[in-house]
């Protein structure tokens, strides 16, 4: 808060207490009994619709962390507070929602970090807005937004159209599509031996950017892009788009998009029109990963997937900080957390609360603390990914670019091959 002082949050205690107590999830905004000062952090996430599970359970274990360290950091009393930006008409991420939270982030004065959003599309509307707030800018960390174009060039305009201030607020701890591309493309070429793919979005943000670095990526690596086409999300089959495939000759077929929008479908009749995927290979990037409708498809049996990241199950292989929290979650409700990306809402929570421990307690002091000097950096000791997180302060990209392709077999997304990709 540029021109707010801490003693000023505190005095708006009260007020932020009862604004928050309608809508925040376990939170309690009076001052703690320890004396030290309180803030609040926010998740924003589809919680309705394909995602809401693996949103569900990211916030569950974001908790479970803050509740694991006291819910302390530094001189602060950390307090979580949740926003589903997810419509149950729409049963995924809504342009209207995330408009709204941006706003209720803004306006929250007790909140100084916002972790999020799931969804490229929707930090592209929420970031400006954010960033724009005359206390901040307002920092946000996501966990799974992968456009390149939140961070560097990619289309016209980006990435200073999201930051009207000239100041950067947006920062990630999973790496961008453009190297998820090359991943998938590589492995496509080198481990599937597909020659030609036809590459389909879901004409969406994240979509259309995923499907853009394969269809480059396939080109260089020698495959033939025999087609591209959108698909929509509303109709009802996709019979008619796979004969126009089918007719191409491919050997391989990428969804560049996510599983929320009619994915389910699209692999039904994929399989219906073109075969197995044992044949003509699928593929898709990390926005059909952590979905339990997929996996319980039949037809999505012999698909490959790609995650900007590592998984959980390589992430708890290897013990440490990861193991340990995935065995509490999994002792408090029974089972692991679905898919890969709570564990790496954790990191980028871990990024925030090192930002909050630097920092004055304001929200231009917690973003300053990631887009300023050295910038903030999670030893791999302590850090759930296993690895050293680094945010890069002028760009607020990780360094870290592991990408993992997944094989859905017998139900489960099993691991096939982790790889690092260069810049």
């Amino acid at each position: 808060m540029s021109a707010t002082s801490m003693s000023r949050l505190v005095a708006l205690g009260a007020v932020a207490a009862l604004a928050l107590s309608a809508c925040a999830s376990n939170t309690d905004s009076s001052s703690s009994s320890s004396g030290s000062k309180e803030l609040i952090i926010s998740t924003d996430l589809p919680l309705q619709g394909s995602s809401a599970t693996q949103s569900g359970d990211t916030n569950k274990l974001i908790q479970l962390y803050l509740d694991q360290i006291g819910g302390k950091v530094g001189d602060y009393t950390v307090k979580l507070k949740t926003y589903d930006n997810s419509t149950a008409a729409k049963g995924a991420w809504d342009d209207a929602a995330c408009a709204k939270n941006a706003t209720d982030h803004v306006a929250d004065a007790a909140e100084v970090a916002v972790m999020g959003t799931f969804n490229s599309g929707c930090a592209k509307i929420e970031v400006p807005t954010l960033n724009q707030d005359s206390t901040g800018p307002l920092l946000m960390v996501s966990h799974a937004a992968t456009n390149p174009g939140l961070t560097k060039e990619w289309e016209t305009g980006e990435p200073a159209k999201y930051y009207p201030t000239g100041n950067r607020n947006f920062a990630r701890v999973v790496t961008t599509d453009d190297y998820q591309g090359n991943a998938a493309a590589a492995y496509a070429k080198g481990d599937l031996q597909v020659t030609k793919c036809y590459v389909l979005n879901d004409n969406q943000t994240y979509g259309l950017g995923v499907a853009k670095a394969f269809a480059t990526a396939a080109a260089k690596e020698g495959i033939e892009v025999v087609g591209e086409a959108a698909w929509d999300a509303k109709q009802p089959n996709y019979t008619a788009l796979f004969q126009t495939v089918k007719a191409s000759g491919a050997d391989c077929v990428y969804l560049g998009g996510i599983y929320d929008n009619n994915g389910g479908q699209l692999i039904k009749d994929k399989v219906a029109v073109l075969g197995d995927n044992a044949g003509v290979k699928l593929m898709a990037p990390d926005g059909f990963t952590g979905y339990a409708d997929l996996l319980a498809l039949p037809e999505s049996e012999g698909m490959y997937l790609s995650f900007a990241g590592l998984t959980t199950d390589q992430l708890t292989a290897a013990g440490g900080p990861a193991a340990k929290l995935i065995d509490a979650f999994t002792q408090k409700y029974g089972q692991a957390p679905s898919g890969s990306y709570p564990l790496y809402g954790v990191a980028a929570t871990q990024v925030i609360l090192a930002a909050i421990e630097k920092s004055d307690g304001t929200r231009k002091g917690v973003n300053d603390a990631i887009f300023s000097g050295e910038g903030v950096t999670i030893p791999a000791a302590d850090s759930v990914t296993g690895k050293e997180i680094k945010i890069d302060p002028k760009t607020g990209d990780t360094d870290a670019r592991d990408v993992t392709i997944e094989l859905v077999t017998g139900g489960k997304e099993t691991f096939a091959k982790a790889q690092s990709v260069e810049g």
